[in-house]
């Protein structure tokens, strides 16, 4: 029997049951987080409603608390007394630290030596002990392995664990307890352990209630492990590419998380990372939050059409963990993608008064000039012209294009950047 008909064979199906006893188990440290709806995302889909779960919200800023005390609960004495060790770059480890306070266990948690400062910081305040090794996050999870092996301490998967999964599962059940009418869940897929969970507690409520729910998986294009997975009939590692969603870049699936994909996930699309930018953009300036980018994958799919619904559509804000820094980056090459912000570059001729006329009719058409770069050295220049590079900031795509069209008009040759 080959590796892959073994797992498949393990299998046992989950039961409403079980993820209703972690619900209860959960909820002695985690927060029932709002379930806000959006009427600006409703009118993009044409459907009734939008709802959006804000585990940005949770405690640690994640829902990966919820697995994590679900999985750290059902130790043995013994196991608590040896102490756990997990490997992350962040709401996995946090929430593992978490939980380990919670409940009393030592806990030791590597991180990669990249890792970013804030939660590095939350890690470590939440009582953990932290080894930072490794450049790369498979030199930092064989650091991990190797102490286990050393200690003794009991490893705390990410995903591929029932008591993870099951934990990640009651954000569904949240879900469908403050709004029944939800018809497809919206869910982003890293290494499978949230949309394993949220797929089956929803699709086993659904069937108790005697109807059907679908689920949709996203993930980020760079690093889309399940579909070729799912072709190929068990877990394959692809070659992954950088992504700003770095919560969701897994190579490969777990072998668990992909037999509930496989048997309870419906559709899975990808989004790209201008996708994601773009949605963190308008989560920012239409629902006030904060989300990290693999929490607003799903938002992504939405805002890009991949999602095509008619009843009441919903999705999770896994997270809002991500560095200002990383924000203040994203939030530029969002408002890009949107068109939001252009890069002019017209040629001019090199007399006196011709940048104050560009800048008027920037102005005339009510755009705003965030930079200038005025140069008249590049060798594809005439000798008697200048390049003039400008930076706008304009409402979108229509007035963009009004912009440019003024300054055409006006005689100028003007070529659109692709970024900002």
């Amino acid at each position: 029997m080959s590796e892959q008909t073994a797992a498949a064979t393990a299998f046992e199906p989950p039961t409403l049951e079980g993820f209703e006893q972690a619900l209860e188990l959960v909820h002695r440290v985690t927060r029932r987080t709002p379930l806000e709806s959006s009427r600006f995302l409703a009118e993009i889909l044409g459907v009734p409603k939008v709802y959006l779960k804000c585990e940005n919200l949770q405690r640690t800023g994640a829902y990966k608390l919820r697995g994590a005390y679900n999985r750290l609960s059902q130790l043995t004495p013994e196991e608590r007394a040896r102490g756990v060790v997990a490997a992350s770059a962040g709401n996995h480890a946090q929430g593992v630290a978490y939980a380990a306070r919670e409940l009393g266990i030592k806990a030791t948690i590597f991180m990669p030596l990249g890792v970013a400062l804030p939660k590095l910081q939350a890690t470590r305040n939440y009582g953990a002990e932290v080894v930072l090794e490794g450049a790369t996050f498979d030199e930092t999870s064989a650091a991990a392995q190797a102490f286990v092996r050393d200690t003794g301490a009991v490893y705390i998967a990410p995903f591929d664990n029932v008591a993870i999964i099951e934990g990640q599962g009651t954000v569904a059940l949240e879900m469908l307890d403050a709004a029944p009418d939800i018809e497809t869940l919206v869910v982003a897929i890293g290494g499978g352990g949230l949309i394993s969970g949220v797929a089956a507690a929803a699709k086993l409520r659904a069937e108790r209630e005697g109807r059907t729910l679908r689920v949709i998986g996203v993930q980020a294009e760079n690093t889309a492990a399940f579909q070729p997975s799912l072709d190929a009939g068990h877990p394959v590692t692809i070659k992954t590419r950088s992504t700003i969603a770095d919560g969701i870049a897994v190579a490969r699936p777990g072998d668990l998380t992909f037999e509930y994909v496989r048997h309870y996930v419906d559709e899975i699309v990808t989004v790209s990372d201008d996708d994601i930018a773009r949605a963190i953009v308008m989560l920012l300036e239409r629902t006030k939050l904060v989300v990290e980018p693999a929490g607003a994958a799903g938002v992504a799919a939405m805002l890009n059409g991949s999602v095509k619904a008619t009843g009441p559509v919903a999705t999770i804000l896994s997270g809002g963990n991500i560095d200002p820094l990383l924000l203040q980056r994203v939030i530029g090459h969002g408002l890009a993608a949107s068109s939001r912000y252009l890069k002019l570059r017209i040629s001019l001729p090199d007399v006196p008064g011709q940048l104050v006329r560009t800048a008027s009719i920037v102005a005339e058409q009510n755009a705003n000039v965030v930079e200038v770069l005025h140069t008249r050295h590049a060798t594809e220049l005439p000798i008697s012209d200048v390049e003039l590079e400008l930076h706008i900031e304009t409402r979108g795509v229509e007035h963009g294009q009004s912009v440019v069209q003024a300054l055409r008009d006006a005689g100028y040759e003007v070529r659109v950047g692709e970024r900002y």
